[in-house]
This record gives structure tokens, C-alpha cells and sequence, in this order.
């Protein structure tokens, strides 16, 4: 090989960024974004969206060895890492200045603590979204309440008066935040929202706190009730309804061509050409 060849083969190493494969308003994504704006390191990771309508390219299977869940991180040097738990953690220890986790351990444990309780909070929230049974509307409303009201307990415990779990916006906001935005589709379809009593106050300033951080800006109300219409119908994962030709996740048209969606989820199936789709 010439040097200029060498030289070309270094300089392509050195451009070489680690790539993130996501699908389109991926809360998991959304958190190393929101990690990566904190640190002012935008431009140190590639975003690859995947288009989750169709199945996943014969390529992409191949870096993840077979597996369809995203995200995925493709390191620098190829490289596959997945679960955004790990990735946010990676890449936390990849550019550490600045440091968006808690430094002291017991501080770092207690932050632990709180991300540990994303599980039960994610998934009872999209279980509602998904949910079809009207009777079961307030069993759901329920659950969603007990989700916010152990959060907010959590808070009262290590930071009473503050905004955030501590000082700043920090590690717990940026595996929060994504979730709290993709509730949209809860104040949406379900006109669910935290009730003004003393039980849920200290939970609800640390989320508008949240929804309202620079950091945290990718998204936006509009768009997460629009791609996530199906959900609310019951189907997820770019699948297809009965009558429907296109999912809602399609790329074309733009969601910002689109019209907003019937807000009745229960009495009404809205079709393609009423979503803007065809």
C-alpha cells in the first residue's frame, strides 16, 4: 500500500464516529441525545433512523447478529453494543466531561435507584396508550397515578424543595425525560394528566422541569401524537391495522403534513386517508 493510501485508511479511522440505529422518535434513542446535549458532543455520535415499517435491512441484521430490538450502537471500530441502559452508560464513560452521572457513590446509587423504576413506568404507560377496553379506562388511570405518586415519594425522600432528583438536570432526568414526553399520547387519547393535589406536586415540578430543558428539545408534542396513533389503537412496532394500507411510523408523508388525529380512540378508526397517510 502507498503512503498516500496509509495515510487516506488513517484518516478514514479517524473520522469514524460510533453510529446509533434507531427507530423514528425512539424515547431510548432520545436519552443518549439528551446525554450527548448535556455534554455539548452532539456532533461525536451518527444517528442512523430505521425505518420500522418494513423489515429490518439484511445489513443491519448483520451487525446485530440477527436481533431486531433498537437501538443499537456501532462503535467506532465496528463494534455492536445494545439496551439504551448500556449505551447511555458507555457513552457516559466514552466523552466523561462533562460527567452527567452523580461522581459520589452514594449519590450514584441513589440516582440508580430512581432509574430502576423506569421499567414498571414505561410499561404502564404504553400498556394504557395500547389499552382498547373502555371499561377499563380507570383501571388504567389508577396505575398510571401509582407510577407518578412512588416517584413522587422518591423525590420527597432525597430532594424535597429542590426541581431535580439533585442540583441539576442530570443522570435520572435524561432516562425520565423521554418517557414523560412520550406521555403526550396519554394527555391525548386518554386526557390523562397528574392531579393539582399535594400527592403528585413534587412529581410534577420535577417533569415540567424536565419537558422544558434545552437539552431535551428533540421531540415534540405534535409529532409523538401523530407517529403514535396506532399505539393507541392497539398496534405497535409499524404493524398494520385491519382497513389500514400504511402505518402511522411511515415516513412519507411527513408527519408535519399530516393532520392531527381523532382524539377518540375508542368509537372511532380513523383511516389512512383521514391520518394524512394516502
Amino acid at each position: 500500500m502507498s503512503s498516500g493510501a496509509l495515510q487516506r485508511a488513517d484518516d478514514e479511522q479517524d473520522q469514524r464516529i460510533p453510529t446509533m440505529y434507531h427507530i423514528p422518535v425512539c424515547p431510548f434513542s432520545q436519552r443518549l441525545e439528551i446525554l450527548l446535549a448535556l455534554k455539548g458532543l452532539e456532533d461525536r455520535v451518527g444517528f442512523h433512523v430505521v425505518d420500522i415499517t418494513k423489515p429490518r435491512p439484511d445489513w443491519l441484521l448483520e451487525k446485530t447478529r440477527g436481533t431486531t430490538a433498537l437501538p443499537a450502537l456501532e462503535t467506532e471500530d465496528g463494534r455492536i453494543l445494545k439496551e439504551s441502559m448500556v449505551i447511555l452508560r458507555y457513552l457516559e464513560d466514552l466523552f466523561p466531561e462533562p460527567a452527567v452521572a452523580q461522581q459520589h457513590p452514594y449519590r450514584r446509587a441513589v440516582e440508580g435507584m430512581m432509574s430502576a423504576m423506569e421499567g414498571a413506568f414505561v410499561a404502564q404507560g404504553y400498556r394504557y396508550v395500547m389499552n382498547q377496553d373502555v371499561n377499563r379506562r380507570d383501571e388504567f388511570r389508577r396505575g398510571m397515578l401509582e407510577q407518578y405518586a412512588r416517584l413522587n415519594d422518591f423525590l420527597v425522600e432525597h430532594n424535597p424543595s429542590g426541581t431535580y432528583l439533585f442540583e441539576d438536570f442530570g443522570w435520572a432526568e435524561t432516562v425520565f425525560t423521554p418517557m414523560f414526553m412520550r406521555f403526550w399520547f396519554l394527555e391525548y387519547y386518554e386526557d390523562f394528566d397528574l392531579p393539582d393535589e399535594d400527592g403528585y406536586a413534587r412529581v410534577r415540578r420535577w417533569r415540567d422541569a424536565c419537558l422544558s430543558h434545552p437539552a431535551a428539545q428533540q421531540v415534540t408534542s405534535e409529532r409523538i401524537v401523530k407517529l403514535y396513533y396506532d399505539y393507541a389503537r392497539g398496534v405497535g412496532n409499524g404493524a398494520l391495522l385491519p382497513g389500514r394500507a400504511y402505518s402511522s411510523f411511515v415516513f412519507e408523508p411527513d408527519w408535519k403534513s399530516r393532520p392531527w388525529p381523532p382524539k377518540d380512540k375508542y368509537g372511532h378508526d380513523a383511516t389512512d386517508v383521514e391520518l394524512g397517510l394516502a
